[in-house]
């Protein structure tokens, strides 16, 4: 496999997602990924056992694999000052530094840019909080579900009007995942630009800054015109103008999205592949302009002719359809859908007690066409000695920063 990041060396005092997410993609891409986890109860999210109800096996913790995979974990207690020197000793010979703890929490444990820095002035210090390093609310923590989705304006754009209240975020660590994927390409640029003209950066990511930038196109409408567009109600039909775009509900309930935006030079195809094919004669509907003028006429035949026949006769016999559409599947769906296996979208990875192996998500950048290897995540500390090791530290000196409590 094709190590982008060979040779890269990355410190990370982080917790829950957000920011160990650009680590396991920076990992992915072959960085030397170092976790630094409290010696006694690790990375907080490794209690989160129930998510949504759903139990978790700590041995194959989901939510703590995904953001992990392929690092190394080193348990060092960094409110005391042995754990401090440790820390410090291994910044000397990192490339990047990555955190998510708050400007407050930095000070105190005296790992904020100003202390790393005195010992490695080249390093990248790189940032992910909730709302920004920069503001009265620098200080204030949040997740996606505050600051991806409620704050951002996330939630009531994707909510229907008519609904009583907003929809809650339904993926754990959806902002996250997006907003760890932007920190991990702010990282590259800025190793790019230390290769080029030898400064080193600072890099900041927020994930309210992740969500206005995916939402971007209709905030800049917003900006504009004042008007915001929400999320309509489901239903079966296609849009007032359009009805080539649409989700159309199929005669055992499943759903098929149409989004060709641009009929031109598909009109006769869609309705062919419907059983309508005089419609695409029907002067209507035969050229774009007429099907737009027309367009709940037509909406009405795709309804009829789609309730004919069930989920999956629809999800294969649209594969020869000119235009642009999609089956509306859920994730089970997805962990089987024939072309997202063909782009190796899952990697699987070895458990920790031998059990059969963990199916993770790879990351949305690939190299040359060739699928991810990496391995699974690291146990608490699991590599402390022979990382420390590594740094050319005795025996006997681990020993003593184990008694002293300042490692595991």
């Amino acid at each position: 496999m094709i190590k982008t990041m060979e040779g890269v060396r990355v410190l990370e005092v982080a917790q829950f997602t957000y920011v160990p997410a650009a680590g396991a993609i920076l990992a992915d891409w072959g960085a030397d990924v170092v976790k630094i986890e409290h010696p006694v109860r690790g990375d907080t999210q490794r209690g989160f056992l129930n998510m949504g109800g759903v139990t978790l096996d700590p041995q194959r913790h989901t939510l703590f694999e995904h953001p992990n995979r392929g690092k190394r974990s080193v348990g060092i207690d960094l409110s005391t000052t042995e754990g401090q020197e440790l820390l410090y000793e291994l910044a000397k010979n990192a490339d990047v530094f990555l955190t998510n703890y708050l400007p407050q929490h930095r000070q105190k444990n005296k790992f904020d840019v100003e202390h790393i820095r005195a010992v490695n002035p080249n390093i990248i210090y790189a940032r992910g909080s909730a709302y920004g390093n920069k503001g009265d609310e620098r200080t204030v923590g949040g997740f996606d579900g505050t600051a991806f989705w409620s704050r951002s304006g996330v939630a009531i754009s994707m909510t229907p009007a008519e609904l009583e209240g907003p929809l809650t975020q339904g993926i754990p660590a959806f902002g996250d995942s997006i907003g760890g994927m932007f920190i991990a390409g702010g990282i590259s640029a800025a190793l790019y630009h230390r290769e080029k003209t030898g400064e080193a950066l600072e890099v900041d990511g927020s994930l309210i800054s992740a969500a206005w930038w995916a939402s971007g196109a209709l905030v800049a409408q917003v900006a504009e015109t004042g008007i915001l567009t929400r999320n309509s109600m489901p239903q079966s039909g296609g849009a007032t103008r359009n009805p080539f775009m649409g989700n159309y509900r199929t005669s055992d309930g499943g759903t098929i999205n149409l989004c060709t935006i641009s009929p031109t030079g598909h009109i006769k195809s869609l309705f062919e592949h419907v059983g309508v094919p005089e419609a695409a004669d029907d002067p209507r509907f035969s050229e774009p302009r007429a099907l737009f003028e027309n367009a709940g006429a037509a909406s009405d035949i795709l309804v009829k002719a789609f309730a004919q026949h069930p989920f999956e006769y629809w999800r294969q016999h649209l594969k020869t359809f000119t235009g642009q559409w999609a089956p509306i599947q859920s994730f089970q769906d997805l962990l089987t859908d024939e072309q997202a296996l063909a782009n190796d979208m899952i990697v699987e990875v070895e458990a920790v007690e031998g059990d059969k192996p963990l199916k993770l998500v790879r990351g949305p950048i690939q190299f040359n066409n060739e699928p991810l290897e990496t391995t699974r995540s690291p146990q608490a500390s699991e590599h402390t000695e022979i990382v420390l090791m590594e740094m050319g530290l005795e025996w006997d000196k681990i020993e003593a920063l184990k008694a002293a409590g300042a490692i595991a």
